[in-house]
């Protein structure tokens, strides 16, 4: 298992405490080695004892101090060897633990700055916690430049997602008044009777353009609007939606509606339903088709919201290409009744309400389409 950062700095200051302390303890035990047994001694005896020589009892004294003195030379290199070693192991613990500690203490700025990327990666919404900073305090070293650049970065994601939805917001405000104008002028031009049968089908084609035109505008709307924090918690419980919702003339809709309550929008939860229940009607087979709708409440604390229907088999490798704005599988932007934005207007609200969605492609076509919302207290 690879050490931590933490582990990796304890492990290197304990290593080197420990060596310098074995080169110490060597080195003391060469030094204490390398003395010749006796000469001091000798010499010692020569200066203070000379009638002991006089008396032709040289040999004899010099033996029994250099056995004294070997015996003492090699009892404290034991007690050196024993007590010295004792006492290093418990130094170097005591300097391991001092080194956790200290390490842990270096790297606390790095754990708020970890801590605050993961707070907002791991965000329901796309833009919510950018506001954060991490403000550290302290000298101007590698550390505190490392979060002031991340706080920099913080503040230029910020911006640019207020701008994107401000942007989104304008212009689908300033170009829903020319819509509106539009439409009125070709209903007051498909008024009269006498209209001919070439306007009256230019002019109904122009409007369900403009009908198509308003549906991507009115889209965008409420994706730039699912992007954003949800700031109202209501007590909704998708099965009543999905009583109101799944409705359909075109294709059977079978619906397997259980409780399944959760707090967020309702004018939101409410589109997320109708976007997957129109999703699994619009893009279906002509004869006996099917949309099944099921909710619950799982055991792990969500709710499941389920979409299956029948319908052309989709490539596994086209299905998370199918969230993006704007994709279409196998249908032409010009032609294609819808504005592209259903699922991704799905995966923006349940995300916006801390939740996920996803896609499976069915073996025999079609799509399970699983919305997972957190279960409401």
């Amino acid at each position: 298992m690879k050490l931590t950062v933490r582990g990796r700095l304890t492990a290197v200051y304990g290593g080197l405490f420990v060596l310098a302390g074995l080169v110490l303890l060597g080195a003391l035990y060469v030094l204490v080695g390398q003395d010749e047994p006796g000469s001091g001694a000798l010499i010692s005896g020569e200066a203070q004892q000379p009638e002991i020589r006089a008396q032709g009892s040289v040999g004899g004294g010099d033996a029994l101090i250099k056995t004294v003195v070997k015996s003492t030379q090699a009892d404290t290199l034991h007690t050196l060897l024993t007590q010295g070693g004792i006492a290093l192991v418990v130094v170097s613990a005591a300097a391991i633990a001092l080194g956790w500690l200290i390490a842990g203490r270096m790297l606390e700025p790095l754990h708020r700055i970890t801590a605050t990327a993961r707070r907002i990666a791991e965000a329901p919404a796309a833009d919510r916690g950018l506001h954060e900073r991490i403000a550290l305090d302290g000298p101007n070293d590698e550390v505190k430049q490392l979060a002031d650049t991340f706080d920099l970065m913080l503040a230029r994601l910020d911006h640019s997602f207020d701008g994107q939805r401000r942007f989104i917001a304008s212009a689908s405000h300033e170009l829903r008044t020319p819509l509106t104008l539009n439409r009125t002028l070709l209903e007051v031009a498909l008024t009269p009777e006498d209209t001919s049968p070439e306007v009256r089908q230019l002019g109904t084609t122009l409007l369900a353009i403009n009908d198509r035109h308003g549906r991507l505008i009115d889209g965008l709307l409420l994706l730039a609007r699912s992007d954003r924090e949800v700031t109202e918690h209501s007590y909704v419980d998708l099965a009543d939606i999905v009583d109101h919702v799944a409705v359909a003339d075109a294709v059977k809709v079978i619906t397997e509606p259980s409780e399944a309550a959760v707090l967020g929008d309702p004018v939101l939860l409410e589109r997320l339903v109708q976007n997957l229940v129109e999703n699994g009607v619009r893009h279906n087979v002509a004869e006996n088709g099917w949309v099944r709708v099921l909710t619950r409440t799982r055991l792990d604390g969500w709710v499941e919201l389920q979409v299956s229907n029948s319908g052309p088999v989709v490539p596994r490798y086209e299905v998370p290409g199918l969230f993006e704005p704007f994709h279409r599988y196998r249908t032409e932007r010009l032609v294609s009744p819808g504005a592209g934005l259903g699922l991704s207007i799905v995966r923006a609200v349940a995300r916006a309400h801390g939740g996920e969605a996803r896609a499976d492609a069915r073996d025999e076509g079609g799509l399970d389409v699983t919305v997972l919302l957190p279960k409401a207290p």
